[in-house]
């Protein structure tokens, strides 16, 4: 009988043991998966930082290029309109030399112009999503753990 009861006792032992371990899993697992969602809501958020950021750039830079194309387009008629009062072959040539190189100087200096926008615009917009990656990464530290 005595052994009865001390196998009775280990098994009791032993299911009890289990159950504990059972729950603290179980509160680990639920916590890790809270956490994940709250991940999944934050990438979702970074996410839609990141297109607007995008986006209002896009829209800055379209704006930008409506405008130099209005102002290009008003250089070159009035660039004709100069061309017309030349007297001599001569003077044409030279008013519509100084004209290409003053277009292609501005044209150039408009390109830098976008460039560093665009570059400064891209690192903007990635940032929200560097943020997640580095908060992945500190995430799965906790799982690896």
């Amino acid at each position: 009988m005595a052994a009865a009861k001390k196998t009775t006792n280990k098994a009791e032992d032993m299911i009890a043991e289990a159950q504990k371990s059972f729950e603290a899993n179980a509160e680990k697992f639920g916590k890790g998966f809270e956490g994940v969602n709250v991940f999944g809501k934050e990438t979702m958020d970074a996410i839609t930082q990141s297109t607007e950021i995008a986006t209002k750039a896009v829209e800055e830079l379209n704006a930008d290029i409506a405008a130099f194309s209005k102002k290009s387009f008003d250089d070159s008629v009035a660039a004709a309109k100069d061309l017309a009062t030349a007297k001599t072959p001569t003077e044409m040539f030279e008013k519509q030399a100084a004209f290409a190189t003053s277009a292609f100087e501005g044209f150039m200096a408009q390109a830098a112009k976008w460039n560093e926008a665009m570059t400064a615009a891209t690192k903007e917009a990635s940032a929200p999503m560097a943020e997640r990656a580095n908060a992945a990464k500190d995430l799965a530290k906790t799982y690896s753990a």
